[in-house]
């Protein structure tokens, strides 16, 4: 724990009423300036934070124009507050500079609100703010979180106007941005008119090919980078993994190897992902070995990526041995132990492990003792919707009805987990491999819509697709198509049917029942999104 600053140094000092805060801060003495100043530059906790702002609010250095306070406090509460407070001290600056201004609209980039750093930059401008080219990449960074192309071209516009179109970190926000935003053309039209590049500008256009699927395109610019860094490695390799062609990206793994180039934690975490999805564990065996020869003691993140290649690749038991060696597992590492024996291994070994996540329900009631463990009583660790799938299926594997029937209503019931597609789809499958096919049409046709979420390309189709049920995707196919012969404009239906298709790992059905939709004019209702905020830029006033 960081020491803690002693009150008698914080220089206690009130402003006399016939003193303005100019004169207050040019009375200090050099040394007192240098202490206040050496203090906001060791602060190392909130608990100090809070003593020097009250320093600072009791003296009014806050207050007084003068960067070296106000822009350094500023600074730290991005560090140690979240973002409303970082606005509320933001207000209590008197004459906030152009620093001050640029380190608010980052804060909100990096919040979960990115979007109000949109509505902060135009009222500042209403007061007066003169932009300069570090405003503008945590603005264009805050367009492409929220994936709103109209404010992105709007942000695109101010820079323009304040002559900053031209600097290389702007230009390479804006290719980062309409990569984002889904705009591939927009972002490579910005590249190919760059006078200059540097690896930030390649590795962005590189992954805005990777994040639309245009792998090809991807690789011609990887391959044309004048100097690739470890990032463009990873962009390319986890495109090839994300477009399910783990071969290609372990190939271009061996290649980076051969340039004697090593690699970080999320190279690792690719490539033993590749080597799960390709079943190639002698590879993994290899990279482990590399792992061991670095250090013993491997992270969280490795250790879990490591169980997850050896579940998948049939050997649940060598995974066993590494989560035990986990001395603090986070529900992450639990969910991939608990999958693999699920879904890889022996469903009985999962469920057994699952049974071990939740020993510590036995004091109280559970669902008091859930509570508490909410509110943080304690260390446990609670499951989530990716724990509950792999236990559905593997009690949809072993045929057990009973405990399947528990454990899906101990989801809502105990832990406040809404169940969604897959959670109905194992139940389903159950049902109809044990004989109960009406009950399994029932559950087919009343999962609620707030329930389905697309699969594609993501953990969820993975699970399913290796989850090896005995029956097979015909029993929801038929259901899907006859609720949409019933209703052929209800997009929740033909989203059913895409679900179910890449549950079934069945691409190809996925692209036509997409183009089915396209022909018949099926469209996902909008939701809220930005529109409203939208409304709020476009009625401020134009600069």
């Amino acid at each position: 724990m960081a020491a803690r600053i002693s009150i008698k140094h914080l220089i206690p000092f009130t402003i006399p009423s016939h003193l303005s805060k100019r004169s207050v801060f040019s009375s200090y003495s050099a040394s007192h300036q240098s202490k206040a100043l050496g203090f906001l530059d060791s602060c190392q906790s909130l608990a100090q934070l809070f003593q020097i702002q009250a320093h600072l609010i009791i003296t009014g250095l806050l207050q007084v124009q003068n960067p070296s306070f106000s822009c350094r406090f500023l600074n730290l509460c991005t560090q140690h507050c979240d973002v409303e407070y970082t606005s509320l001290v933001f207000k209590c600056i008197d004459f906030p500079d152009t620093f001050s201004v640029n380190t608010v609209i980052k804060a909100y980039a990096c919040s979960s609100v990115p979007h109000n750093a949109v509505v902060f930059y135009f009222e500042r401008l209403k007061n007066g703010f003169l932009p300069n080219s570090f405003t503008f990449p945590p603005l264009m960074s805050s367009c492409a979180k929220a994936g709103n192309l109209d404010l992105g071209q709007k942000c695109h516009g101010q820079l323009v106007k304040n002559g900053v179109d031209g600097v290389l970190h702007v230009q390479n926000s804006l290719v980062h941005c309409y990569s984002c935003c889904g705009f591939i053309g927009l972002s490579r039209q910005v590249f190919d008119e760059m006078s200059q590049r540097d690896a930030v500008s390649w590795n962005s256009i590189v992954n805005g090919y990777v994040k639309v699927g245009e792998l090809v395109a991807a690789r011609q610019l990887f391959d044309a980078m004048p100097r690739r860094n470890l990032v463009g490695w990873n962009v390319m390799m986890n495109g090839y993994l994300e477009s399910n062609n783990p071969g290609k990206c372990l190939k271009l793994f061996r290649e980076m190897a051969q340039r004697g180039l090593n690699g970080n934690d999320a190279t690792v975490a690719i490539v033993l992902t590749a080597c799960a999805r390709s079943a190639r564990m002698k590879e993994g065996k290899s990279v482990h070995g590399s792992l061991i020869k670095v250090s013993k003691d491997l992270n969280l993140i490795t250790s879990t990526t490591l169980i997850h290649m050896y579940s998948r690749c049939g050997r649940a038991e060598i995974a066993r041995l590494i989560f035990d060696r986990i001395s603090v597992k986070n529900i992450v590492c639990w969910n991939a132990m608990i999958l693999g024996f699920c879904i890889h291994g022996n469903p009985k070994d999962g469920l057994n492990l699952y049974a071990d996540l939740l020993s510590s329900r036995l004091e109280g009631t559970e669902k008091d003792h859930v509570t508490n463990m909410k509110q943080g009583g304690g260390d446990h660790v609670l499951p989530d919707e990716i724990t509950f799938v792999g236990v559905l299926c593997a009690c949809a594997r072993e045929g057990l009805l009973t405990e399947a029937r528990t454990h899906f209503g101990d989801m809502s019931d105990l832990f406040g987990i809404k169940p969604n597609f897959l959670h109905y789809w194992c139940m389903a499958n159950l049902l109809a491999n044990i004989g109960l096919m009406q009950e399994a049409i029932k559950t087919m046709e009343d999962i609620p819509a707030e329930s389905n979420l697309p699969l594609e390309s993501s953990l969820w189709s993975e699970l399913l697709v290796s989850a090896r049920f005995r029956g097979d995707v015909i029993l929801g196919e038929q259901i899907a198509n006859k609720l949409i012969e019933e209703d052929p404009k209800n997009f929740r239906h033909y989203l059913l049917l895409v679900n179910i298709y890449a549950a079934a790992g069945r691409w190809d059905e996925v692209a036509q029942t997409k183009k089915r939709m396209k022909k018949r004019g099926i469209e996902r209702i909008p939701g809220c999104s930005l529109k409203d905020l939208k409304e709020i830029v476009d009625n401020m006033t134009e600069t």
